[in-house]
Parts: C-alpha cells; structure tokens; sequence
C-alpha cells in the first residue's frame, strides 16, 4: 500500500501521521503537487477540517475519506454518495472520555472549581471563607441525544443519583429513563441540561432562547457536541443577565474564537474542544482511522462505515 496517495489536509495527530507515512504515500498541502493529485485515493480529516464539494471535486482518484472524529458534520456526505466515495469515522473509543468531559464540567461549574483555584492561588482564602456552591448530586439531568456517548453520560450521572430523562429523535424504551418528545419540555423539567446529539439540520440551534429560558436562572448547560448546537448569542446574552445559572462549554460555533462575554464570566467553564482528547483515546481513534483504510484497500468490509 505504500504508493497508495493519503492526504491529510491539516495536522490532526502525531502518532496517526507517523503510522499513515509507514503505511501509504502521505500528502499535505506542503508537498502536493499537480502532478501527485491522481495518486491520493484518500483523505484523513478531523471534525476540524472541511471535506467540501471543492476538495472532492479537486481529488479525481478519491476513494475513501476517514475522519478521526466520531462527528463527520464537515463532511459533504451527499457529495460522497454521488461519487461512491466512502466515508468512515470513530465511534465508541472516545465514548468514555467524552462523557467524563461532560460530567467534570457539569462538577466543575456546580462547585466552581475553577473560580475555587484562583481563590487560592490569588491568596483570598487566607482573608476569607470561599462562598457556598452547588450540588450536583441528585440534581435532574436532561440530556440532548441518547446515542452512544449519551448513554454513557447517563450511566455516569446515574451514579451520582441524578433522575435521567433525555430527547431524541426516537423513544429508547430499553434505556429506562423517561423520554421527552419535545426539548422544550426535557428543558422545562431538567436543572442540567446536556448536549450530545448528532450535527444536523435539524439539531442546528436545537438550544435557542426559549429552551434558555426554560431552564431558566437556576439551570446549567453542559455542550460536548458542537458549537452550532446551541444559539451562541442567546446562550452568552442569558448567561450574562442572569436568565441561565452557567454554562459548561467544550465547542463553540466559530472555534478557535469565542465571545469575550464568555472570559469574564465566572459561571461558565471553557474547554477547548477537548473532550476526547486523552493519548489513550487519540491512539485508538488512531489506530480505527488505518484499521478503515487497510481494510478498504484490502478489500475487506469497513469496521465503521459511514457511507
């Protein structure tokens, strides 16, 4: 396979890029050339980088696009479909991580660790007590998106003693937590409410304003899914007004740039859309991404087909 062409358009991880060199002829935008164009059969991407028309259209010979994300919202799927292009991603090794996100930032907002540490790091605690926070023990949580990171949030949160109820598209009666067929609704009955479906049209801004302020001044979102989940603007304007109690944020709609409410804010969290970012699950997200493309070339069946 080494004279198979790779291209991976923008740094995704330094382990994958030294196992794809060893395995195919790896391209980046430093050593492509007119002349290379028709050897790469394949692309490697991240929930970072776009896999537009332009970028297909521009790669005659592109067979397959893997993405080291279990997220593929910036890939053009329909493109893909029309030119028997496939598509694989990463789902399941990075369930853990991201639902330990979630929770440590549903904890860490609660309990305002992060304004805990600068209190004693800035030397007030020897002038003062640090004030009372919030439990989050026992606390009702509502989750967006019952699917395999969902489920791990909610068996995590379970353990804290926090009744479950989730929205989805459809009712998971084998889960037994309660289901609500509309968001307004998990919104209206939750005090956490988090963020893990799937990118879709019809998920864009599933978190508008009157979701907002259904949770209302005592409620605290948790987003690990995208950014473009929520209203950006309506989240930053409730949360600076008092009408949403805090935020835990690891995306955000225009990553790397955030609103510059959000800095001054002591009841939010920022992460920087780093969830499932551990070395043990970037080497396994690693290590899916060539085990995908070695069975395509191999002609084998994809261990996790997209398209």
């Amino acid at each position: 396979m080494e004279s198979i062409g790779v291209l991976m358009p923008c740094p995704i991880y330094g382990y994958l890029e030294q196992e794809l060199a060893k395995r195919f002829k790896l391209f980046n935008p430093s050593n492509i050339s007119e002349e290379s164009i028709n050897s790469i059969r394949a692309v490697v991407c991240s929930a970072k980088i776009c896999v537009d028309t332009h970028l297909i259209e521009s790669l005659p010979k592109l067979e397959i696009v893997s993405t080291f994300s279990v997220g593929y919202d910036k890939i053009d799927l329909a493109k893909c479909r029309e030119k028997n292009i496939r598509v694989t991603n990463t789902p399941d090794v990075l369930s853990d991580d991201v639902a330990d996100t979630a929770i440590g930032l549903a904890l860490a907002v609660l309990r305002k660790i992060c304004v805990s540490d600068r209190y004693v790091r800035n030397g007030h605690w020897i002038k003062s007590d640090f004030p009372l926070t919030t439990k989050f023990s026992g606390k009702a949580v509502g989750i967006v998106g019952l699917g395999r990171i969902g489920s791990a949030i909610a068996k995590r949160a379970a353990a804290f003693g926090c009744p479950i109820s989730y929205h989805s598209r459809s009712e998971k009666t084998e889960s037994g937590y309660k289901y609500y067929p509309n968001i307004l609704d998990l919104a209206s009955n939750s005090e956490v409410l988090i963020v893990a479906c799937t990118l879709t049209k019809e998920t864009h801004h599933i978190v508008n304003r009157q979701v907002i302020d259904a949770l209302g001044p005592k409620g605290v979102i948790i987003n690990i899914g995208r950014g473009q989940h929520i209203d950006q603007p309506e989240l930053v304007s409730a949360l600076s007004e008092g009408r949403l109690g805090g935020a835990g944020l690891d995306v955000f709609e225009d990553e790397p740039e955030l609103p510059e409410q959000l800095f001054g804010l002591e009841n939010v969290v920022l992460s920087p859309h780093a969830a499932s970012d551990t070395v043990e699950t970037c080497n396994a997200m690693a290590d899916l991404v060539l085990s995908n493309l070695e069975a395509y070339f191999l002609n084998k069946p994809l261990l996790t087909p997209v398209v």
